[in-house]
């Protein structure tokens, strides 16, 4: 069995039951795959979820009571929704998931914010939702007054395939076209199918952007070419904005940045308090204990959620 990067021997009882003990694990999500003859496969007996750049099997290792911000508790739930659509810009068909928060359906008349929120290489729209339990932190947050009722949007950033720069062409460059043909997708075919679709707020001062890890890479490139869009900005273990990135303080309300403590936390807080000497309204966290993972990433969430559209 292959958990966390370590590859441990199995043995097989007198029953037939194959068993291994490994390591101890970090609370938190993580993939792991069965080895049979050389060949990594799935667990015919778990869940599966999209990452690492396919089908995995993941285990989740619980926390205490720190971690029930994420479980499903006794409050009203919203729906998350898997929405196909045309896009016009690859021809061809896409699935997005949205979240609707559960007030959704009993205020027909009300119209809402709207986060965009990316995955990470190797993931798929579906990561948020079920990796990430993304629809548990909303309904919580919600529910408790933290957090202002919004729809989240997630689609494939495109980087479901591992990132292979070609040869001989300069890895910058080529890092910039992975997952380049989102970028038109969500501009114009993305976003205007929600806002036609759903009862959303459609200028700017009600419309975000995040996404960790390499869906912060993104969110980062399409934030800065079109400030227009987005009036909030977020990235989870996606890098970091400097102030000479951004033109006028005006483009943009507020900056999230985050990761985990076995990252990058030095540069994420030197990033922010740049940001905040250059006059932007800018936040940092960092998640404690933790590496680039789903745990940090919730945790993310948690914190940047908060802070949204007010």
């Amino acid at each position: 069995v292959d958990c966390c990067g370590k590859k441990y021997d199995m043995w097989k009882d007198a029953g037939g039951l194959w068993t291994a003990t490994t390591n101890p694990l970090p609370v938190g999500f993580h993939y792991y795959f069965l080895i049979a003859d050389g060949v990594s496969v799935t667990d015919p007996s778990s869940y599966t979820f999209f990452g690492c750049c396919r089908v995995a099997s993941g285990i989740e290792i619980p926390e205490g009571e720190e971690g029930d911000y994420y479980r499903p508790q006794q409050v009203p739930h919203g729906q998350v929704r898997s929405c196909t659509y045309y896009s016009e810009m690859q021809k061809e068909f896409r699935r997005c998931m949205v979240y609707t928060p559960a007030e959704y359906e009993t205020h027909p008349k009300k119209r809402y914010p709207v986060l965009y929120l990316q995955h990470g290489m190797g993931e798929d729209e579906t990561g948020w939702s079920t990796q990430g339990k993304m629809n548990h932190i909303m309904d919580n947050l919600i529910a408790s007054g933290q957090c202002v009722p919004m729809l989240v949007v997630m689609d494939s950033g495109d980087v479901e395939a591992p990132f292979r720069p070609r040869p001989g062409k300069d890895v910058n460059e080529e890092r910039a076209l992975y997952g380049a043909t989102f970028y038109d997708v969500i501009l114009k075919d993305l976003i205007p199918m929600i806002d036609r679709t759903f009862r959303t707020k459609t200028d700017r001062e009600h419309r975000a952007m995040a996404g960790l890890s390499m869906g912060g890479f993104e969110t980062k490139l399409i934030t800065l070419r079109r400030p227009e869009v987005f009036n909030y900005y977020g990235l989870l273990s996606g890098g970091t904005y400097a102030p000479d990135d951004i033109k006028d303080k005006k483009q943009v309300e507020s900056i999230f940045i985050s990761c985990g403590s076995k990252e990058n936390p030095d540069g994420v807080t030197k990033a922010v308090n740049d940001l905040k000497a250059a006059g932007f309204k800018a936040t940092s966290f960092v998640s404690p204990d933790t590496a680039h993972e789903f745990l940090t990433w919730r945790r993310s969430l948690y914190h940047m959620a908060q802070l949204l559209f007010k």
